[in-house]
């Protein structure tokens, strides 16, 4: 486990995770807000979490976990950092199953991995890319004091996105 909150864990995905990740990255409104990944069975659900995630560990030290209810363990989502080639600065993503939304879990996962970041990465910025019509998403960065910043093409891609961030503050 890399992290806990009052009610969530957060951990380093690994292929066993295959089953909930390719439920996950087929869920509609993930393909709608974030992208079809191409993931459409559980080999191709492995090769995501170690081309993306695990990659991510090796390279970073961070990248995206595995959110689950502290509890009883169910896993609800993925929330972490990024490093993208188009962004000055690593982002913060996050997604969960429909019927984990509206609960605060986002704002509660985001946070913590955006704490994760500056404490242990000695990140003094953070970014995130969100749909502008992603009102949901929206809400939960502005509620962590993110601000918009502009709009930008992701190469490859013709969508325009908006581009949000936020400044981390060090205790001196």
């Amino acid at each position: 486990m890399i992290l806990q909150t009052e009610r969530l864990a957060l951990a380093r995905l690994t292929t066993d995770d295959a089953p909930f990740v390719l439920e996950l990255l087929n869920d509609a409104t993930w393909i709608q807000y974030i992208g079809d990944r191409g993931v459409r069975n559980l080999d191709d659900a492995r090769k995501y979490i170690l081309n993306g995630p695990v990659d991510s560990y090796e390279k970073n030290g961070f990248g995206l976990f595995l959110t689950t209810l502290k509890q009883t363990k169910t896993p609800i989502g993925m929330c972490g950092l990024l490093k993208r080639d188009y962004l000055d600065h690593v982002d913060v993503g996050f997604g969960l199953l429909p019927e984990f939304r509206g609960k605060g879990y986002a704002t509660e996962s985001a946070a913590a991995v955006i704490e994760y970041g500056k404490n242990n990465h000695r990140l003094s910025r953070i970014e995130a890319i969100v749909q502008s019509d992603n009102d949901h998403s929206i809400r939960v960065l502005e509620k962590m004091g993110f601000v918009f910043q502009r709009h930008i093409v992701i190469p490859d891609d013709d969508a325009e996105i908006s581009l949000y961030g936020k400044d981390l503050q060090f205790n001196s």
